[in-house]
């Protein structure tokens, strides 16, 4: 008989699958010039961010299906601001690349977010060097630059836009780690929204006003309402399945789904955009970083669950030698003093043992910060 919650998890992946596939393409059939030939990546973008912000306060404010944190003004200023300024860059960038380059292309690209996301931790004190994930980042930058150069359509602006979005990206992931996670802050994907897509709106406005609004008012093109909103509504739910998966499976099941995502993403761009054209090359270069993405990928789980296992055997220990203890206080006999040393160690022990039970969700959600990061470097 088939485990109806293992099928009900494979399903929501699948359901990632082909909501993070499917607005990968819906953009680049938006913008693209040979398409529907919308060029203006930053006007997308502050749609996305704009009907996401709504609905993530209707869902936070008037329909109360999410509860939001505790926020201040010094938190907002000194984490949310700078984390949507880099959000916003991310997006912008990785959009606009769409005018540039082949879907294919950039997802191969793509394979160089581990290493940009290790550089920032580095510099940024939240990692140390290591010569096992330095080996694997060689290895991934060899696949990228093997799989550029058997590009057909090579074009540096695209690259360089696509790059940038990808340091920007993973700048954002470290400050989200550094700023919030010190503070106790946790944001699910609909508080982020909540907090951030309005905030991004603002931060992508300027370069709108500065690079598009100019264009957009000479430019023949029309507004196709559908178009944009089915295509808003693909984003949001993108960011709902992510909250699905994370809270169905760990991290390297995300992981493995994010491969997985990216061999049918890069299919289907061809099937669907016939001018991408892979070559041998390419399918090489990008084979030999996927080696190393997804040795860097095993490489931080069993981090975390080295960390797991290490920050769970003291605390075994303690609890062991508190039930001990309270065992053998329990049965001294006819000791007032004894006694009632034994009933304060019980209680001490109780208390502890309910502290000890919540050591595993700290651990879980570690790993689902590592399915968080791969998921929405992915959107």
């Amino acid at each position: 008989m088939i485990n109806k919650t293992l099928l009900l998890t494979y399903l929501y992946l699948l359901i990632y699958i082909l909501l993070s596939s499917g607005v990968i393409l819906f953009n680049k059939w938006v913008l693209s010039p040979k398409y529907f030939n919308f060029p203006f990546p930053i006007t997308l973008t502050m749609i996305h961010m704009g009907f996401s912000g709504a609905v993530a306060f209707l869902l936070v404010r008037v329909f109360k299906v999410v509860s939001p944190v505790k926020m201040t003004f010094e938190i907002y200023a000194t984490c949310v601001i700078p984390i949507s300024a880099f959000f916003a860059s991310s997006l912008w960038f990785g959009n606009t690349a769409y005018l540039h380059i082949s879907v294919a292309f950039i997802q191969m690209l793509k394979a160089l977010m581990p290493v940009a996301t290790f550089m920032m931790a580095v510099m940024c004190g939240t990692d140390k060097p290591r010569c096992d994930v330095f080996l694997n980042m060689l290895l991934v930058s060899v696949g990228v630059v093997i799989s550029s150069y058997g590009e057909i359509h090579f074009n540096v602006v695209g690259t360089a836009y696509q790059v940038t979005g990808i340091f920007a990206e993973a700048l954002r992931l470290v400050l989200t780690q550094v700023l919030l996670q010190k503070k106790g802050l946790t944001l699910n994907p609909v508080t982020s929204l909540y907090y951030i897509a309005p905030c991004s709106f603002m931060f992508l406005f300027v370069p709108w006003y500065l690079l598009e609004k100019p264009g957009m008012q000479v430019s023949q093109n029309q507004f196709n309402f559908w178009i944009f909103f089915s295509n808003a509504l693909c984003a949001l739910a993108l960011n709902f399945s992510i909250f699905l998966v994370i809270g169905r499976t760990g991290a390297v099941t995300i992981r493995v789904a994010g491969v997985l995502k990216d061999w049918i993403l890069i299919a289907l761009s061809t099937v669907i955009f016939p001018e991408s054209t892979i070559t041998g090359l390419n399918i090489i270069g990008y084979a030999i970083a996927l080696c190393g993405v997804v040795m860097y990928n095993y490489i931080k789980v069993k981090d975390v669950r080295a960390q797991q296992s290490a920050e769970g055997l003291p605390e075994r220990m303690t609890k062991d030698w508190k039930l001990e203890k309270k065992s053998s206080d329990i049965f001294v006999p006819n000791n007032n003093g004894d006694s009632s040393r034994g009933s304060g160690g019980g209680n001490g022990a109780a208390s502890d043992l309910n502290v000890d039970e919540e050591a595993p969700l700290l651990s879980t959600s570690r790993l689902s910060h590592i399915g968080r990061t791969q998921l929405v470097r992915d959107s």
